[in-house]
């Protein structure tokens, strides 16, 4: 399984950890989009930054 991950919101007043964690999933604007394989340390991530982003499963 894989994530697609889309940023819905931006970063600006967000904490320096969120701002680090959103350029980690390769994103950086709104609307950009990456795709990130389903494991733990990707979960984590998202949880992180859950009120930026919107994550939908997608298969292989």
């Amino acid at each position: 399984m894989k994530l697609k991950i889309t940023q819905v919101r931006s970063i600006i007043g967000a904490l320096q950890n969120q701002k680090a964690t959103i350029k980690a999933l390769g994103l950086g604007r709104p609307n950009y989009v990456s795709i990130k394989p389903k494991n733990a340390q990707t979960l984590g991530m998202i949880n992180t930054v859950r009120h930026l982003v919107t994550v939908e499963e997608i298969a292989d």
